[in-house]
């Protein structure tokens, strides 16, 4: 067996048991180098989420700045990023300074003695959002059945409980689907919840009830405006497959939000 392939078995350990933490991290891949460097194309590394390496290698202290900080990028946007470090006399033939993106790659210098040139592929593998379903209805299961077609991870209950809690890093998300079997109960589960959107399927004027009642339980206001009722974008649904369309496409715009928010923090 070769190092390469040690190193790789390595890697691939080591990716494995991030994904069961729901951590994230990142995948660097040199994919192509002009001039004397340490690492060549194809060396690889797997970075944590706060950019540190902790497996593989891209050569020496001249990338690993520019490493983080795309790989920092990558997480946070969700997006792959390409970065090519090349001495600063290339940049300026180039017409572009560290920093500058163009074409979908990003520059940065080379300050170290070899002034070659090192292009590295970074690929994040973040964890799929939560979802967690509450309600035995045709909507709760319609639901259930599609949105791990869109990379949504989903847990059902028929009933509030503890599964509502989470403390892994994954983004989550509550749908309450009971539709009149424990509909307060359920929402008592969710608002106080560390849920990260909180969504009712029922009518405006039955959550308005229902709220009366979560203040006269002491669930603070803002918990309540939180909760989004009814749930899903108006498309004119009627069935309980259409219905969970709905709601799940308006899942894919909180999230897709969040990402662009989360990367220009």
């Amino acid at each position: 067996m070769t190092p390469a392939e040690i190193l790789s078995d390595e890697i691939a350990d080591a990716a494995q048991e991030l994904r069961a933490k729901d951590e994230p991290f990142a995948f660097a891949t040199i994919v192509r180098t002009a001039g004397a460097t340490a690492a060549k194309p194809g060396a690889k590394a797997l970075l944590s989420a706060d950019g540190t390496m902790l497996h593989g290698w891209l050569g020496g202290g001249c990338t690993r700045g520019a490493v983080k900080r795309a790989a920092l990028e990558a997480l946070q946007s969700g997006t792959p990023q390409l970065v090519s470090v090349a001495p600063e006399d290339l940049l300026a033939e180039k017409g572009v300074t560290p920093g500058d993106e163009v074409d979908g790659t990003r520059f940065a210098r080379n300050g170290c003695p070899s002034r070659g040139t090192i292009d590295i592929f970074i690929e994040p593998c973040i964890p799929m959002p939560h979802l967690a379903v509450i309600g035995a209805s045709p909507v709760a299961q319609a639901l259930s059945n599609l949105a791990p077609q869109f990379h949504w991870s989903v847990t059902t209950q028929t009933a509030p409980s503890d599964a509502t809690q989470t403390t892994s890093n994954r983004k989550r998300v509550v749908v309450i689907a009971t539709q009149g079997q424990g509909d307060l109960d359920a929402l008592i589960s969710a608002v106080t919840s560390n849920a990260s959107h909180i969504a009712f399927v029922g009518s405006t004027r039955k959550f308005a009830s229902l709220a009366e009642k979560l203040r006269e339980k002491g669930i603070p206001q803002k918990a309540i405006d939180a909760v989004k009722a009814p749930a899903g974008l108006d498309i004119g649904a009627v069935t309980p497959e259409e219905i969970a369309l709905s709601i799940l496409a308006e899942l894919i715009q909180v999230r897709r939000r969040a990402i662009k928010r989360d990367a220009h923090v």
